[in-house]
């Protein structure tokens, strides 16, 4: 009888094991970026924002159709690079990653969405702005930002209507997101009846800009455009100093990092102007707090776009209470037809994917700090 007893409670206990085991949800978040390499700044800070999303859902303990949800943080480089991102994204989705947060690149983000698409991993940037992202197809991808369409046209608007530019030379880096932000750019120039008096190249790894400085020095512009990133315009900025150009530089989001002022060395404190996604951090409800955490956490400000990979994971978490499921093939529905309560305001998401009404800020630079000059 005492055996019987004890197999009994085994029993019993292997029963209450597995009600536990079942009871928990474990959802496998992935954040993808450029850890390493020139913009590993914005990397570092855009995987603490998913990092501080994970942390805060676990720390309150939220449940999902009555399961408790446990997320799992995993993280990996893409280098800003479109091979390694691919290669990177491939990775995450083999370890078992069912929502992707990233890429900070359009240029690699747009050739690792196939990837999740067809894993049937929702992937939300935060970030990656090129118009096409969003183009291809692909149920399951989605933009928390606005995209260049409309931070091309806002910046050339503002460049035309407040600054009173009459003429611009323009340069990008031939990239996705450089040249895709520059096309935009050019068009909504023109049509705002700026001259625009010519059109360089670079790459993303550029380190001289002399010799197209020079020959853009000669046609006097007012401004100059540049489609790329902060590191680059940093040192495209130190290299106008130096030959004497005294035009303001313009540029999207890429450049719109307090980064470019450190990089830049001074050179375009008051002399650049620049378009980004979202509304400026300390006039959000919940904003100056969130600043506040971040630094208690980390140790170090938030630097760019660690609020938006912070809201990207917090709606994404709505997304599966929503649809009472951590099923990407169930919760996608619920993405594309459900609103949503973020740190960056309401978010709802169109056919496309595309985060509507997307809010845009214009910023200047100045003392190293970037500061808001309109937003709406």
């Amino acid at each position: 009888m005492e055996k019987q007893i004890v197999g009994l409670t085994a029993v019993a206990l292997a029963v209450t094991l597995s009600n536990a085991s079942f009871a928990d949800s474990t959802v496998k978040i992935g954040y993808i970026g450029p850890l390493t390499g020139p913009q590993a700044q914005s990397g570092k800070d855009t995987q603490r924002g998913v990092q501080m999303a994970v942390d805060e859902l676990n720390a309150k303990g939220i449940k999902v159709a009555g399961q408790n949800a446990r997320f799992e943080l995993l993280s990996a480089d893409d280098q800003g690079d479109p091979k390694a991102g691919v290669t990177a994204a491939q990775k995450l989705v083999d370890g078992g990653v069912t929502y992707v947060i990233g890429h900070f690149n359009s240029g690699v983000n747009i050739p690792a969405a196939r990837v999740y698409n067809e894993a049937h991993v929702i992937n939300i940037s935060p970030a990656a702005s090129n118009p096409t992202l969003t183009t291809l197809g692909y149920p399951y991808i989605f933009r928390l930002s606005a995209n260049d369409n409309v931070m091309g046209a806002r910046v050339a608007d503002y460049a035309a209507k407040t600054l009173k530019e009459t003429s611009v030379s323009v340069v990008d880096d031939r990239a996705a997101y450089g040249a895709g932000v520059a096309d935009v750019f050019v068009e909504s120039a023109k049509k705002n009846g700026m001259q625009v008096l010519s059109r360089e190249y670079g790459t993303v790894n550029s380190t001289d800009f002399k010799a197209i400085l020079t020959k853009i020095k000669a046609e006097k512009p007012q401004a100059i455009f540049y489609g790329g990133y902060y590191a680059q315009a940093a040192v495209l900025g130190r290299q106008m100093r130096e030959l004497g150009i005294d035009a303001v530089l313009l540029g999207g989001d890429g450049i719109c990092s307090p980064q470019l002022g450190i990089l830049s060395s001074g050179a375009l404190d008051n002399r650049v102007f620049c378009a980004q996604g979202g509304t400026p951090l300390d006039t959000l409800a919940g904003g100056a707090e969130f600043r506040s955490r971040f630094k208690a956490k980390f140790g170090v400000d938030v630097d760019v776009y660690a609020p938006a990979y912070y809201a990207a994971t917090m709606v994404a978490a709505q997304a599966m209470q929503k649809a009472s499921s951590v099923d990407p093939e169930v919760v996608v529905k619920t993405l594309s037809s459900q609103p949503f309560t973020s740190l960056l305001g309401p978010v709802r998401f169109d056919k496309q994917g595309e985060w509507i009404d997307a809010p845009v800020t214009i910023y200047t630079l100045g003392d190293g700090a970037l500061k808001s000059v309109t937003h709406k």
